[in-house]
């Protein structure tokens, strides 16, 4: 009888989540209050988890050459960061499409957490093999900062999607501004502590990650996700997918080439973008740029790539998808052919070749993402977009690597002017994904 009693009551607690679902399923007005909610959780996870993101990511590669006794070794940390985000990204979509998205993202955040803890520990005992397999759990974090964007758009309508998707990504700048202005304060506390100074940032990278785990574990429910499908499930039984009524879920089933357009503009972007920022600062230290001088134009560069967001979602919504694609194309083979032609030794115009270069990537990764969104529907979204995150996590890690070899071989100039070449295949990509309407 007691076990009887025990199996009741878990089938009692999943009858009354499907019960609190379908409350929202039937209540237009409630799935505007929910999305307003997922909206503030995502945004306190994100101011969380971008202050941990930045500051390891700032002293990662001096951690490494510390521990490692080479500078060849600097650019391990970017590498492994890349390889995990990239194992995490599928893996957060699998969970997410399983589970819920409040699992999914929640187990990517704790995981950076526990990658961070034994970062500290790593550095603490000097243990470089322990280094090594934290760095690639840590890239957990890095992988579920950018996949919480997906989880502002399950329960946005198709005109609001390139909003929801700006939103969060505006105030992923926040933390990542925070994070690197934090370095030397917990680099004191480490020191303090008796740890590696360098340790410090990645102390605070696992207390935020947690934070920003437990956060979503704890108040993204119901689950946006979970809605989604029970909406879409609901539409598609009484027949109204079809009759002109807004809809969270597309008209057709899955919209394959919509997938591919939308994958390959945040891959063609990210590769781009990751190419020639990877070698501006050794083209400017080449040209007798102070590091403070460096570290202002990149800052300049990564503030272009987010602050934009709020205006950049409402054109991607307005304006529509195709066409802030075409000038994200634009404005990237623009700040490609910048960076090659100006003088190395121009402050004022190296940076406005890289606020250029983060301006592109800002529209072309916005309206990626919600052509994408727009063409997945919401029982297999979450696994594709897993999918699609792993290829611009390693279009990103190829351009990076790729272009010290470019540079090495020939020179920053055929560097800057192969990214401007290869921006405006993004034309034709959109070019193809419009031919399919006519």
């Amino acid at each position: 009888m007691a076990e009887a009693g025990n199996s009741v009551e878990p089938a009692r607690h999943v009858q009354r989540e499907a019960g609190r679902i379908m409350d929202y399923v039937h209540s237009p007005e409630k799935q505007r209050q929910l999305q307003a909610r997922t909206l503030r959780v995502i945004i306190v996870s994100q101011l969380l988890s971008g202050a941990g993101l930045a500051a390891g990511i700032t002293v990662g590669a001096l951690l490494a050459q510390e521990m490692l006794g080479a500078e060849s070794y600097s650019g391990v940390p970017i590498a492994l960061f890349t390889l995990g985000s990239a194992i995490a990204a599928l893996l957060i979509g699998r969970l997410s499409e399983q589970y819920s998205r409040r699992v999914g993202l929640a187990a990517g955040f704790l995981a950076g957490g526990v990658g961070a803890v034994g970062i500290v520990l790593a550095a603490i005992w000097e243990h470089v093999p322990l280094l090594l397999v934290s760095l690639l759990i840590y890239g957990g974090g890095t992988a579920t900062n950018m996949q919480a964007r997906y989880a502002s758009t399950d329960l946005a309508l198709p005109a609001h999607r390139g909003r929801a998707v700006s939103l969060v990504m505006v105030f992923t700048t926040f933390g990542a501004v925070a994070g690197p202005n934090l370095v030397q304060l917990t680099g004191r506390f480490a020191d303090s502590l008796g740890a590696p100074a360098l340790s410090g940032p990645f102390m605070l990278a696992a207390l935020t990650y947690t934070a920003a785990g437990l956060v979503l574990l704890g108040w993204l429910r119901p689950d946006p996700l979970l809605v989604s499908k029970a909406i879409d499930e609901e539409e598609r039984r009484k027949g109204l997918l079809n009759e002109g009524k807004p809809s969270l879920a597309p008209a057709a089933p899955a919209n394959v080439r919509g997938i591919i357009v939308g994958a390959t503009v945040m891959v063609l972007t990210q590769v781009v973008m990751v190419a020639i920022m990877t070698m501006t600062p050794v083209h400017m230290q080449h040209h007798g740029h102070s590091l403070s001088e460096v570290g202002i134009v990149i800052s300049l560069h990564i503030a272009a790539m987010f602050l934009p967001s709020p205006l950049t979602g409402l054109l991607v919504d307005k304006l529509g998808r195709s066409a802030m694609s075409y000038v994200s194309g634009f404005t990237l083979l623009l700040a490609g052919i910048f960076a090659a032609v100006v003088p190395g030794h121009s402050m004022l115009l190296m940076v406005l070749a890289l606020v250029l270069l983060g301006l592109g990537w800002n529209m072309g990764f916005i309206s990626g993402t919600a052509a994408m969104v727009d063409a997945t529907t919401p029982q297999t979204r979450a696994k594709t977009q897993g999918k699609v995150d792993v290829l611009v996590a390693l279009g990103g890690a190829s351009g990076g690597a790729l272009s010290g070899v470019v540079v090495a071989q020939s020179s920053f100039a055929a560097l800057s002017m192969a990214g401007a070449l290869l921006s405006l295949l993004l034309i034709p990509v959109v070019v193809w994904s419009r031919s399919q309407k006519k």
